[in-house]
């Protein structure tokens, strides 16, 4: 959404508004002409407040986008840089551990012949008495 046409129609929104209930309450004519000079002035200090905020928040959305434009590389670059170094780190790590792992198998898969050897073994001494 735009901000110019938005503010242009809530501005005239808010004039139309005061002018209906300004020309709709009974009033003398000198009444009536001062509270127009009194709505006209604070109509114009309202619309000069909202041009004023509204600039403030185009510098503040422009100030935003070129840190992020700045910022975000150097971000992307440091992460990328930790994750290279994690992952070098971590590499000898994970291949003892891929190592540690192997002579686990290996030494369940003894321990299994053994035990099943026993068994056999066992077995036969049964078989002999």
């Amino acid at each position: 959404m735009r901000a110019k046409p938005f503010l242009i129609g809530l501005s005239t929104g808010i004039i139309g508004g005061l002018a209906g209930i300004l020309f709709t309450t009974p009033q003398s004519g000198k009444q009536l002409r001062s509270n127009i000079a009194q709505t006209s002035k604070a109509a114009k200090s309202n619309i000069d407040e909202v041009k004023n905020s509204s600039a403030s928040v185009k510098d503040s959305v422009l100030t935003l986008k070129n840190e992020v434009k700045n910022n975000i590389p150097k971000i992307i670059d440091d992460l990328k840089g930790s994750f290279t170094a994690y992952k070098q780190e971590i590499t000898p790590k994970t291949e003892k551990l891929k190592e540690e792992i192997d002579d686990l198998k290996n030494s369940i898969g003894e321990i299994e012949k053994n035990l099943s050897d026993l068994k056999k073994n066992k077995g036969k001494t049964k078989e002999i008495q």
